[in-house]
């Protein structure tokens, strides 16, 4: 079996560049949400049309920023006990950067109009993530964790819009406890207890 090759000459410096781009644009956007590319361009010492040349495009480098925000998502959701743990672990990490929560309610609403850039990665990121957490919710059906007189992919849409509504009611009104009301949710899925 052979091991995959590691990138050499100035492709790799092409990738190590594009990385210290957007890890600084999800720096940026973290805490602001509406950072101008020139901010993003100055700190990494190019011009916008040097960022641009490794993202092709504004509209693709904030979908980069986006699917590094799931990757970094998924990693505070993991060894959760369940999908609404993982995904009010997630909320809790999220409500440390308000600019990508901003970023992400924004982008989602105009992704809506099916000719926008991001149409797609949202409508493939939603069909996906509620696969998983049905997923999750089946299996905690099957250990007896979770409430058996409901639909998995109905519990896993709802858990999906209750995140997604809180980050927009957090985003209006700070003081929204979203994890904790993600924790109700999830309380509210699980098994009935035997007395």
């Amino acid at each position: 079996m052979t091991t995959p090759r590691k990138p050499r000459g100035p492709y790799r410096k092409g990738v190590r560049r594009r990385e210290q781009i957007l890890d600084t644009a999800l720096e940026v956007f973290a805490g602001r949400g509406d950072a101008p590319l020139q901010e993003i361009a100055d700190r990494v010492g190019l011009s916008q049309a040097g960022v641009l040349h490794y993202f092709g495009s504004r509209e693709e480098l904030l979908l980069a920023v986006l699917r590094r925000r799931d990757t970094l998502d998924r990693a505070a959701g993991e060894h959760a006990g369940g999908p609404g743990e993982a995904v009010a672990r997630t909320v809790r990490h999220n409500m440390d950067q308000p600019g990508l929560v901003r970023l992400f309610v924004s982008l989602s609403a105009a992704a809506t109009d099916p000719s926008h850039p991001a149409h797609e990665f949202f409508a493939d990121r939603y069909r996906d993530l509620t696969a998983t957490i049905a997923r999750g919710l089946a299996a905690g059906r099957r250990a007896g964790t979770v409430r058996a007189d409901e639909d998995a992919e109905h519990l896993a849409r709802l858990l999906v819009a209750v995140s997604d509504g809180l980050q927009l009611q957090w985003l209006l009104d700070p003081s929204v406890d979203m994890a904790a009301l993600v924790e109700t949710f999830d309380r509210l899925c699980a098994a009935p207890r035997e007395e």
